[in-house]
This record gives structure tokens, C-alpha cells and sequence, in this order.
């Protein structure tokens, strides 16, 4: 595991915003609240071994078939997953990414290739790669791939699977793969999240859709029970749609406004990105500098960017929040450029 992902908030005093982690921050969480006090018996029993009664609610909801879908605890046990089930393969990483899957990969004995976006959109990869993992949005730099050229590439080499996380799917209005789309593929795993749209990190709660060969492939190597019985009856709960609904676009609009805000601060040049979290990086000065700057006087939280491979210490990554927040942010890091050399 990487030390140093985002939302270590712990490690500071109090924070007033955090920039440093990708959740949605307009989640509105009392409904939920609510529904689980009256669940304690999520806690007092044994919840579905294989969640199979979630992963019937996906389907149907997606128009799939069940065992077409996979729970999870968080995306990233299916990451752990997948590199477990394709034990010793031949891996490649578009980097920069989540660190997560070289990580899964070098537990489980992959033979590892890193490559650039540059080389994948060029298709620059070994002819002996096995899988190929693919982050759509991406983290950190919120680059969405080019739906057309994904679909033309997992055409023309069937032998390779493609995992492609969309965790952050529901934060760009850019086409991407929907589950009935994944399991037209015999050579694609989707990955999903519900901790992002809904706020609800701390449950741990995802899913991958294949087609069943591939997830029953998956299956064959989790361990029973490793979803909760709170995070299960959350999930239920949430795909029932009783939550508020927001318009994504309006918080889209507000990551492109703080991003030209930021734009303006001599010595900054902000990462273009189609999502609601971007690369910042600095012309002077030090990512980790910034960090402890902002949290210690200003009570701000970002993610010093400098550990994921392909960037350095130049860099910063951001994730909207309300309008206040962000001017605050603007202003803050405005301040610290000012008197950095």
C-alpha cells in the first residue's frame, strides 16, 4: 500500500476543508442515517457471504445477469482480486494513476510495465502484455479516455484483458462504458464504486461487472463475508434512489471556475481535466511545502501528488468543493505563492 493517499486528515490539526480526497462533498447523508439505526440487526448477524443479494438488486437495475456482477469492499479489493485470480500474468499501468494497481500487481507477482498515456493512445504496448489496467476518469489527473478509442482496442486485441476502473464515473459527462456495454466484451472487467457519489468512504462498497466467465473467475478467489452487513443494507438502500438528487453539473461548473481561479496565481499552471478533481503543478516550490502550509494555517487539506509515479514534486491534486471553500483555497495558496521563491 502506498503511504500518503489522500484524506489524512489525521495527521493535522483541525480542517476546516478537505481538497485531498475525491468523495462528493454535497452527499446528503441523514436519509441514510436514519435507515441503518433501524437495521441493527446489519450489525448483530452474519450478512450475505457473497453479497448476492446486492449484486441481484445491480443487475437488474442494469439489465444484466447477476452472476455478471461482483461485490466488493471498495474498488480496490477488486483490484486485489482481479491481480489475484491472474496471479503471475503480465501487467501493464498507464501512468500516472492509483497506485493501487501496480501495488495488487507486485503483491501477486505480476511482471509489471509501466507506460504513458502517450504510449497507450499510440498503441506502443508489448505484444506480451496479459492485462491492461486503465483508470476512466483518472486519478489523479482526471483525463477521461476516448470512448471510441477504448472500444477499438479491446476489438483488436481480444486475447489481453482491459480492467478499467470507473470509480469515478458519475463525475463527467463524457461517454463511458455502462454494464450492458462491459459484458458485450469477453475481454473487459469494469470496476465501480458507490463511496464516491455518496459520501460514504468509510463503508467500503463496490462492485466489478464482467461477463461471467470473468466473474466467476474473480469470485473463485474472495473471501467469504468481506463485505459488511452495514455496508450491504447502505447499498440496498442507496440504489432504491431515495437519496437527493443533485445535478452533476453544476458541481462540474464549480471545479471548472475554481480551476480558472487558480489559473490566474502566478506560478501555477493548472492540469486540464474533465472531472472534478486536476493536477495543479508548481513552477516554485514545493508540493509538500504547500501542503503543510495550508493545513497548518489554513486549516485546508490537499493531496501532495509527488508520490505517484510519472510526477514529482511539482505537483498538487484538488478536488472541488462548495464555492466558499474554493475561494478560500484560491486565496490561501495565492498567499503562500507570494512569498515562496
Amino acid at each position: 500500500m502506498l503511504h500518503g493517499h489522500g484524506d489524512d486528515a489525521y495527521r493535522y490539526g483541525k480542517i476546516l476543508y478537505n481538497f485531498s480526497s475525491n468523495v462528493y462533498p454535497y452527499a446528503e447523508l441523514s436519509g441514510l442515517l436514519h435507515r441503518l439505526s433501524e437495521h441493527p440487526d446489519a450489525l448483530a448477524s452474519y450478512p450475505d457471504p457473497a453479497a448476492e443479494t446486492l449484486s441481484a438488486k445491480i443487475a437488474s437495475l442494469e439489465h444484466i445477469e447477476p452472476s455478471s456482477v461482483c461485490i466488493t469492499n471498495g474498488a480496490t479489493e477488486a483490484i486485489y482480486l482481479i491481480a489475484l485470480a491472474w496471479r503471475a500474468a503480465r501487467s501493464a499501468v498507464v501512468v500516472p494513476t492509483f497506485a493501487e494497481y501496480a501495488d495488487s500487481c507486485r503483491l501477486h507477482a505480476h511482471r509489471l510495465r509501466e507506460y504513458s498515456a502517450e504510449a497507450f493512445r499510440t498503441g506502443c504496448l508489448a505484444d506480451d502484455e496479459e492485462l491492461v489496467w486503465l483508470c476512466n476518469p483518472n486519478n489523479p489527473d482526471g483525463r477521461v479516455w476516448e470512448k471510441v478509442l477504448l472500444e477499438d482496442t479491446l476489438r483488436r486485441y481480444p486475447q489481453r484483458l482491459f480492467v478499467i476502473d470507473q470509480s469515478y464515473e458519475d463525475f463527467t459527462c463524457r461517454p463511458l462504458f455502462d454494464a450492458r456495454e462491459t459484458v458485450s466484451y469477453s475481454n473487459l472487467i469494469t470496476l465501480h464504486s458507490m463511496t464516491k457519489r455518496y459520501r460514504v468512504a468509510g463503508l467500503r462498497l463496490g462492485y466489478a461487472v464482467g461477463t461471467p466467465a470473468l466473474i466467476q473467475r474473480l469470485s473463485a478467489v474472495r473471501m467469504p463475508w468481506s463485505v459488511n452487513g452495514m455496508a450491504l443494507a447502505a447499498g440496498a438502500w442507496l440504489l432504491e434512489g431515495k437519496e437527493k438528487e443533485t445535478d452533476i453539473r453544476d458541481y462540474l461548473q464549480e471545479a471548472d471556475r475554481l480551476r480558472r481561479r487558480l489559473g490566474e496565481i502566478e506560478g501555477l499552471t493548472v492540469i486540464p481535466s474533465q472531472t472534478h478533481f486536476f493536477l495543479v503543478r508548481l513552477e516554485r516550490g514545493r508540493s509538500s511545502a504547500l501542503k503543510r502550509f495550508l493545513a497548518e494555517q489554513c486549516g485546508i487539506l490537499i493531496r501532495d501528488a509527488s508520490n505517484f509515479s510519472g510526477l514529482d514534486e511539482r505537483y498538487i491534486r484538488l478536488s472541488a468543493q462548495t464555492p466558499e471553500a474554493n475561494d478560500w483555497l484560491v486565496e490561501s495558496i495565492r498567499q503562500w505563492m507570494q512569498h515562496t521563491t
